[in-house]
């Protein structure tokens, strides 16, 4: 796991930015368009099957039976299969919603998937782990971490998971525009022509084309063949639907439904976690979770509505319910309208006549957050976007010496520095776990005197250091970006999205614990600083045969690199605009000199310096200020 349309301009003026910017805004079309997690809207469609009358499930187990000729290896003989372990053989039907919306944009493209896409079993398996792994978490970090590893196994098994990019409220309930708009006036906002596209709308749609599928079906004039076409036509219309009307009954998608990408980012993902109070549009009031957050009391509620959705099904099959779309005409096969790119419907979504089909189910929807406007729910910001910030810190290095070649003794230093630094938040875009972060920062350092056999006074020098996420090897975002984010974008994106999930080979990615985070940062951070001692500052190195005291005062100009390998961060708090953390890192690095004058014995030869290897602790306060 924002406004994807918004995000969209983002990306069309990174042109004038710098590469990485590119490459960080690409992310931001993908972040957040998923609710329920896949297992959790397996787990939704699964009891809604079991609720159904007897009859009814009989029906939709013989539709299922026919649709399944000819693709009994990739279909579960079973409709929906309780029993369904890790080690996932076939799709069953509860597993089309899951697939509907997130791993796929239309019924038409999410059939073929299920049907024919090689990684489609691979994307199951992963979801039936991690419903396991989310029913054996006791913590929030272990939730975290679980949903870690999935989003790692999913970039792996589904090609277009991070491209798959949402440019509008498909996932979404359209934010009432005040708190005196009336049922009707609601439906008639998000259901008329001009609505943009949203929850209620898109499982509308859809379940309107299921419906006159079945309706086809049950006239009866259509040869075995075409019956079988019709068949899967009308399950994956339905499906894609129920994906849809799940979404609705998800917290962040009751209330993360407007404004800037950050900010819906961080009203989402606040009120999945913890939860918000509702009241849906026929009178019932209950609190709601969202993504990766779902109760057993969640899954219920929206149960229910899946299965009165599945219900008319059915009476559509037994022709006790009959629809029929103008623009149908002779085509059987399932719709191909793409929530994925379109921001609104062709048409109006529904006329006078079917509405009150969809009545019955559509107000068992909870009644979405108002927009901006006095009374709305507050408003969480994530750490997504432009920022400027200060830092200070505390560092101790070991040394392997000095710079005199002699100087081979173990030593040590510390010093302080403060920064100031711009950059782009990206962190948690896909996941919690998630380190998207760019910066670059400039500072001065301060260095005590060495202790041991290093004989380094006391210095300070400036300070440079940069961060950014790499792909496979550091660096290559920013040399790809130029060229990517115009001959290939979802290229890019897919890189930038593996690269702020910790890499294509994911041992970057953040590791939640009761303690703080740890993650491993080699390659995505390095700081460069500039020493140097003057005539008036200078350093004693150790020269024998050098008169009269075998040691030389020599000016002394030198560049230290570090680059950290491991950081741990304790805490990190998060207000609407302002972050502070406090980081521990671990880094290595060298500091070689590239300069150097005698200052005393005025004749004694330049002495023969070399570079010093270190290693140290850095504890660092981060403070910044997002700016838009």
């Amino acid at each position: 796991m924002p406004s994807n349309d918004l995000a969209s301009s983002r990306c069309q003026h990174s042109v004038l930015r710098t590469a990485i910017l590119m490459a960080c805004f690409g992310i931001f079309p993908f972040v957040a368009a998923i609710a329920w997690l896949y297992p959790e809207h397996r787990t939704i469609t699964l009891l809604a099957i079991q609720m159904l009358e007897p009859e009814q499930r009989s029906a939709l187990e013989k539709l299922w039976s026919e649709a399944r000729q000819g693709h009994e290896s990739r279909l579960c003989p079973q409709v929906a299969d309780a029993k369904q372990g890790e080690n996932v053989s076939c799709i069953d039907y509860a597993a089309w919603p899951a697939i509907a919306g997130d791993h796929s944009c239309s019924a038409d493209n999410m059939l073929s998937e299920v049907l024919y896409a090689p990684w489609i079993l691979g994307v199951a398996r992963v979801g039936a782990t991690l419903d396991v792994k989310l029913g054996e978490a006791t913590r929030r970090d272990q939730r975290i971490n679980a949903i870690r590893r999935s989003d790692i196994e999913l970039l792996r098994a589904d090609p277009d998971y991070a491209t798959r990019a949402q440019s509008n409220n498909a996932h979404f309930l359209l934010a009432r525009p005040s708190a005196a708009i009336q049922p009707e006036a609601y439906v008639r906002l998000v259901l008329g022509s001009s609505a943009e596209l949203n929850a209620v709308a898109s499982y509308s749609w859809y379940h309107l084309q299921a419906l006159a599928d079945a309706s086809r079906i049950a006239d009866g004039d259509l040869a075995p063949e075409a019956r079988a076409h019709a068949a899967l036509a009308a399950l994956a219309d339905e499906a894609f639907a129920l994906h849809f009307l799940e979404d609705s009954f998800a917290a962040g998608h009751v209330a993360g439904n407007w404004g800037k990408t950050a900010m819906r980012m961080g009203t989402h993902d606040y009120y999945s976690e913890h939860g918000v109070e509702t009241l849906s549009w026929n009178g019932s009031r209950f609190v709601t979770l969202g993504d990766a957050y779902m109760r057993p009391e969640d899954a219920k509620r929206t149960a229910l509505a899946v299965r009165d959705s599945l219900a008319q099904l059915v009476s559509a099959l037994e022709g006790k319910l009959s629809v029929s779309l103008s623009d149908a005409g002779g085509h059987i096969g399932p719709e191909a309208f793409n929530v994925c790119t379109e921001t609104k419907f062709p048409s109006a979504v529904v006329n006078d006549t079917n509405i009150k089909i969809l009545i019955p189910v559509i107000a068992q929807t909870p009644i979405p957050a108002l927009g901006d406007v006095p009374g709305q729910l507050p408003r969480f910001r994530a750490e997504l976007g432009p920022f400027i910030g200060v830092s200070a810190a505390v560092l101790g290095s070991g040394l392997n010496g000095g710079f005199g070649s002699n100087q081979s003794g173990a030593s040590a230093t510390g010093g302080l520095e403060a920064a100031v630094r711009v950059g782009v938040g990206l962190e948690g875009v896909l996941d919690q776990s998630g380190d998207g972060l760019v910066f670059a920062s400039v500072g001065y350092r301060q260095d005590g005197p060495a202790t041991g056999t290093a004989t380094i006074p006391g210095r300070g020098g400036l300070s440079f250091r940069f961060r950014a996420p790499f792909w496979l090897i550091p660096g290559d975002i920013l040399l790809a970006a130029p060229v990517l984010h115009f001959t290939s974008p979802k290229t890019l994106q897919r890189m930038a999205v593996q690269a702020g999930n910790g890499g294509l080979i994911p041992w970057q990615s953040g590791i939640a614990t009761r303690i703080g985070r740890f993650q491993f940062v080699f390659g995505r951070e390095a700081s460069i600083t500039f020493f140097k001692l003057d005539t008036h500052n200078p350093m004693l190195v150790p020269t024998p045969g050098v008169p009269p005291i075998n040691e030389t005062l020599v000016a002394v100009k030198s560049i230290q690199v570090e680059f950290p390998y491991l950081e741990y961060r304790p805490f990190r708090s998060f207000s609407r605009d302002q972050s502070s953390s406090v980081v521990i890192q671990g880094y290595v690095g060298f500091d070689t000199p590239n300069g150097s004058a005698v200052v005393s014995p005025a004749a004694a030869p330049d002495p023969q310096l070399r570079t010093i290897v270190l290693t140290g602790l850095r504890v660092a306060f981060d403070w910044r200020h997002y700016v838009n």
